[in-house]
């Protein structure tokens, strides 16, 4: 563990970016697509897999909605990075003055990483029981072993080639996940009355708030301005900045369409095949489901999907841990050995035999609560014109940002009292 200076204020500004070729415009691809993996993480697929099985497509709206307004987030994030040249805790970390308050926050986030973190390796210990019948503690220790080699390519090989190995898993997410909606086509009428906003007893806000908090990431908002930061830090001048925002807009549409088409056809799949079976609301279930109903073959690409899903995401999320430790209390600590921490967590959950869909679906609850801390001051930085000059937000993206924010907190508020109520 090594102490770091903390960047100062006009450190802060002085490393935006200011020189761009237009030859390499396309470069900026790449830092989206890593973050958007946050979106596809098994979390993601615990939730709205039990979503379409117990609701079919009541909640469809839902995830449209989050996925609207992760885009919002994810561009804020990466402008954020871009422009200043300093990651979102990092700035948390100059602006915050006092250190308990620091403390505090790094807590927060911290608890948010290591419920991330769960439901990653969780994922990936269940796919490769399914696959090959490993049990859940070794598909554990497995999953956390791949996601330190993926780890030492961006130690030794540095970002591009770590966005590479990222994407061509996010790939095998894709075709993994969708299959089987085109095995099983959901139902047009029903797709259509799910995006109408309604819910349907407690149960359903508890899953609502859980789809959110795996759609809507914390740690890939704290992640994506370290991303942006690192990968063009010799990008400046005013003309090249708004260049590389003209680029991020699509590198983030591009992910969030992936992202939201991924998550909306696990929904779909379990609301058109596997409403009303019993057992699909655990992944094993589903998974033995799909096998019974639409057969091996997508019950196959669907436990690799899930698998690709939990060594992917586990990796982007280690990488946000060490960045919201580092920005918050000037604290490096090297990523492997970070990774070896965190994974003692989920190995206990796997290893006192906790269900793994619940310990899923829950840890997405707890990601849910700690969107507020993140999002808001997020909002906040970008809408001061004293940080972001000329590329302050205009009154109307600050608006939906904001709105963005209450949603979230109401969502959860609400959520606060059924659980404290027993609704």
């Amino acid at each position: 563990m090594t102490k770091t200076d903390a960047p100062a204020p006009d450190r802060v500004l002085a490393n935006a970016p200011t020189t761009v070729a237009s030859s390499r415009l396309l470069w900026l691809l790449g830092p989206a697509l890593v973050a958007g993996v946050a979106y596809l993480d098994p979390g993601n697929v615990a939730s709205n897999m039990t979503a379409g099985a117990r609701y079919g497509y009541l909640l469809v709206w839902v995830v449209v909605a989050g996925n609207v307004m992760a885009w919002l987030i994810q561009y804020l994030s990466a402008k954020l990075g871009i422009v200043t040249g300093a990651s979102l805790p990092e700035i948390l970390g100059v602006r915050m003055k006092r250190p308990m308050a620091r403390r505090l926050y790094w807590v927060q986030a911290e608890l948010v990483a290591m419920a991330t973190d769960l439901a990653e390796i969780i994922g990936g210990a269940v796919a490769l029981n399914l696959l090959f019948n490993l049990p859940l503690i070794w598909g554990g220790v497995i999953t956390g072993t791949i996601s330190m080699i993926v780890l030492m390519v961006h130690s030794r090989r540095g970002p591009r080639i770590f966005e590479r190995v990222i994407i061509m898993l996010m790939l095998i997410i894709v075709v993994g996940f969708t299959a089987g909606v085109f095995a099983s086509p959901p139902d047009a009428g029903g797709v259509l009355s799910g995006l109408v906003p309604r819910f349907e007893g407690s149960n359903s806000v508890l899953l609502a708030a859980s789809i959110l908090g795996a759609t809507i990431m914390p740690h890939a908002i704290y992640a994506h301005s370290s991303l942006a930061r690192d990968r063009f830090p010799e990008w400046q001048g005013v003309v090249a900045t708004r260049r590389l925002l003209w680029a991020t807009k699509w590198d983030v549409t591009i992910a969030m369409a992936i992202a939201g088409t991924v998550n909306l056809a696990i929904l779909l799949l379990a609301a058109s095949a596997l409403q009303g079976v019993d057992g699909t609301d655990t992944l094993e279930g589903a998974y033995a489901a799909l096998k019974d109903t639409l057969g091996p073959v997508v019950a196959i690409l669907f436990a690799v999907g899930l698998l690709a899903s939990g060594l992917a995401s586990t990796s982007v999320g280690a990488y946000a841990g060490a960045e919201i430790m580092h920005g918050l209390l000037h604290v490096r600590i090297p990523l492997l050995l970070r990774r070896l921490v965190t994974l003692i967590p989920a190995l206990l959950i796997l290893g006192v035999g906790f269900d793994p869909t619940q310990a899923l679906v829950l840890s997405q609850v707890v990601l849910s609560f700690g969107i507020p801390f993140a999002l808001i001051p997020l909002v906040w930085l970008t809408a001061q014109r004293g940080l972001l000059g000329s590329f302050t937000n205009r009154w109307f993206t600050t608006a939906a940002g904001a709105v963005c924010a209450l949603a979230l907190v109401a969502l959860n508020v609400v959520l606060l009292v059924l659980v404290f109520t027993g609704a």
